[in-house]
């Protein structure tokens, strides 16, 4: 059985912290990677569809599987997986074989991801409170800092090689350090089931929220540099700064967002935030100023913080599904949104221009928001 308390959260901190530093570690080599298979940008494109499609076809499974074997025994097999693949991306010495280990690299992260927040949820279930902004902080830190510590070997000459051989340590020390305080149930009593099973009830409408945020999410990524260069007339060393902005306040939203949803409770929380973030959009396209844009950026970032720990929070206390495949499905979903969205923002922008299609994705938003009754249980009346 599990025993849950404070080693439990510490533990689930860490492979929070692990999940964003092994997801931020790829970004920098994809310059390397290009340079040393002497790839076209089409041919690259299409290799990077194999880390999303590594993803999307383990996320589905790992729910059933954490039901099977616990949460520590994915997790950890998960993390072996990362620690095996990720010097595999800087010594591929083909297309063929960086896709390959692209889409190993895609499973092992889309089951840790799923994975990580299955315990997540078990222990706030278990704690009483809302602990799942806390958790996501983490992740957003581990981004951060896996990123930041890969740029800045590669900058001191390091080898990508040897630069994904130190990231690897980092990890393996990080899973040693959770390993043994890891739940070794996936919850209390859950049936087991077949591996796969189609998402129902409200896991549904969770999961195309979840889908709405992230690509949300993920078009800030891809399009905030384009967007201040285009339409704002920044210069394109400084574009970087739009999602810098919408980073920091999501990190910081994400660090207070335990504490605001124990005070207002999380269905007044997921609709300020959807209010929020759709404002944000508003103001990015509808005003001149650089500044705006960027405070923009921000709102977007502090309203967006919390959504998606209180549908992974809705997702483990609905009773549709069991708590893991419901996890599981709609990170499914979420991770779809941020495949989709640079090519969906992409053929809006082209139709029209990126300034409608960003308002598009604030109007997205404030649907989130206005979801809240449906999706988040009232709270229990004292």
């Amino acid at each position: 059985m599990n025993t849950i308390g404070p080693p439990q959260r510490r533990a689930t901190r860490l492979v929070f912290l692990t999940a964003g530093l092994a997801m931020a570690a790829w970004a920098p080599l994809v310059p390397y990677a290009k340079a040393r298979l002497g790839l076209s940008e089409g041919t690259l494109g299409l290799l990077l569809l194999c880390l999303g499609a590594g993803s999307l076809l383990a996320m589905p499974l790992t729910g059933a599987l954490s039901l099977r074997f616990g949460c520590r025994r994915v997790i950890l097999s998960a993390g072996a997986l990362i620690c095996l693949a990720l010097p595999g991306l800087a010594l591929a010495a083909s297309p063929l074989q960086l896709g390959l280990v692209l889409l190993l690299f895609g499973a092992a992260i889309g089951t840790f991801d799923v994975c990580v927040n299955i315990q997540a949820v078990i222990i706030e279930k278990a704690g009483g409170g809302a602990q799942m902004s806390g958790f996501h902080a983490l992740f957003s830190v581990g981004g951060c800092a896996g990123a930041a510590c890969m740029a800045l070997l590669l900058w001191l000459g390091a080898r990508p090689a040897w630069a994904c051989a130190v990231i690897v340590l980092l990890l393996a020390a990080l899973l040693l350090a959770a390993g043994p305080s890891l739940l070794r149930e996936a919850g209390a009593k859950e049936p087991q089931g077949p591996l796969f099973v189609v998402p129902h009830g409200s896991v549904i409408l969770l999961g195309l929220l979840c889908f709405t945020v992230f690509l949300a999410e993920g078009s800030i990524l891809d399009w905030s540099a384009l967007f201040l260069t285009s339409r704002r007339g920044v210069d394109p060393a400084q574009a970087g700064l739009g999602y810098a902005a919408f980073a920091i306040a999501m990190t910081a939203g994400r660090f207070s967002g335990d504490a605001i949803v124990r005070r207002f409770g999380g269905r007044r929380v997921l609709l300020l935030g959807g209010l929020c973030g759709g404002a944000g959009f508003f103001l990015t396209v509808l005003t001149d100023s650089v500044g705006a844009s960027l405070g923009g950026f921000v709102l977007i970032g502090l309203g967006a913080a919390n959504i998606v720990p209180i549908l992974f929070t809705a997702a483990g206390r609905q009773e549709a599904m069991p708590a893991s495949l419901a996890v599981s499905a709609i990170t499914t979903f979420g991770y779809a949104g941020i495949l989709a969205g640079p090519a969906l923002i992409g053929f809006a922008a082209h139709a029209t221009n990126l300034s409608i299609a960003f308002a598009g994705l604030g109007c997205a938003l404030l649907l989130v928001g206005l979801n809240a009754r449906l999706c988040v249980p009232a709270p229990a009346s004292r």
